[in-house]
C-alpha cells in the first residue's frame, strides 16, 4: 500500500497541471505563475514558417514512402477498416522517413524517471537546437466547449495559454471522439487528419508528443511546447499526417496544433523532458 500510494503521489505531482478540473480549482493559485509564464514565452523559440517547414519536409517523405510500385499513392488505403491495415504495420517505414528528412529518430521507451511510465527519447541521430521534435496529437477543443467528461482519470489534456485544450488520450472516450470526428471531416476519399497515433505505431512518427514527460530538478527540460495554428495554403495532400482534429466543425479559426521544439542540441539515447507551465504562444 506504501508503494502505491508513493506512485500515485509522483503521477499526480506529475499530471495535476495538464487536469482539467484542478486547473479550474486552482485558477487563483495559478495566476501567478501562468503570468510569469507569459512573461517569459511572448517570443516563440522558431518562428511558424520553419516549423511549417519541417512539418512539409516530413510529411512529404511519408508521402513518397507510401506511394505504390510505380509512384502512384495507393488511394484504396482510407476505404480499409482498421489503423493497422490503413498505415502498414511496419513502423521503420515513418521511423526511416524521419530521420532521411530530419535527421533524427523519437519512439516511446519506458521512462527513466520513477513510476513516469512511457517517456519518449531520441533514439537515431542528432537534433539541433529549435528544432521542431515532437507534435502533441488529439482532439482540440475550444475554452467554451464541453470536454469536462473526458477529461475524468485522463492525464494528456493539454491546456494553451488561451484556453484551447488539446485532448492526448488514445483510450476510451477521447479515442472515440477523436475518430468520430476524423471520419466526419474526411473529403470523399481523402482523409484530413491522421487517427494512427491511437495505435502502438503511429504514422507520423512524430505524434508522441503526448508521452514527454515533465522535468525535475536533477533533469531539466531540453523541449518546449510552442502552440501552432496550421496555415490555410497547408497543402490538401499533407493533411492526413495531422494527429489533431477540431472537435467543432463550425470552429472559425485554424487548426490549432502544439509542437515540442528542442531548447538545445539533443543526442541519440536522451530522453525528452518539458516543463508544463512553458508554453509559448
Amino acid at each position: 500500500v506504501p508503494g502505491r500510494s508513493l506512485q500515485f503521489r509522483s503521477k499526480w505531482k506529475t499530471y495535476k497541471h495538464r487536469f482539467v478540473p484542478w486547473l479550474v480549482f486552482n485558477l487563483s493559485k495559478n495566476e501567478k505563475t501562468l503570468r510569469k509564464v507569459e512573461e517569459h514565452s511572448k517570443d516563440k523559440l522558431v518562428p511558424d514558417e520553419e516549423v511549417s517547414r519541417s512539418l512539409l519536409t516530413l510529411f512529404r517523405a511519408l508521402l513518397r514512402s507510401h506511394r505504390g510500385p510505380h509512384g502512384h499513392f495507393q488511394k484504396h488505403l482510407p476505404q480499409l477498416k482498421s489503423e493497422e491495415e490503413q498505415f502498414g504495420r511496419d513502423p521503420m517505414c515513418g521511423q526511416d522517413a524521419m530521420l532521411q528528412s530530419l535527421g533524427f529518430c523519437i519512439e516511446r521507451k519506458p521512462s527513466t524517471l520513477p513510476f513516469a511510465g512511457t517517456g519518449v527519447f531520441v533514439t537515431r541521430g542528432f537534433v539541433h537546437k529549435g528544432a521542431t521534435v515532437a507534435m502533441y496529437p488529439g482532439t482540440v477543443y475550444q475554452p467554451y466547449e464541453p470536454i469536462l467528461l473526458q477529461s475524468i482519470r485522463n492525464p494528456f489534456v493539454f491546456r494553451c495559454i488561451d484556453g484551447v485544450l488539446v485532448d492526448g488520450k488514445d483510450k476510451g472516450i477521447s479515442r472515440m471522439v477523436f475518430r468520430s470526428c476524423s471520419g466526419r471531416d474526411r473529403i470523399g476519399p481523402f482523409l484530413t487528419s491522421d487517427t494512427s497515433w491511437l495505435t502502438d505505431t503511429p504514422h507520423n512518427p512524430l505524434a508522441v508528443g503526448q508521452y514527454v514527460n515533465n522535468c525535475s530538478n536533477e533533469r531539466p527540460a531540453n523541449v518546449c511546447y510552442q502552440e501552432y495554428d496550421l496555415p490555410d495554403k497547408f497543402p490538401m495532400e499533407l493533411r492526413r499526417y495531422l494527429p489533431n482534429v477540431n472537435y467543432s466543425q463550425d470552429t472559425p479559426r485554424r487548426l490549432r496544433c502544439v509542437v515540442l521544439v528542442s531548447l538545445r542540441d539533443i543526442t541519440a539515447g536522451e530522453e525528452l523532458f518539458s516543463n508544463y507551465y512553458t508554453i509559448v504562444h
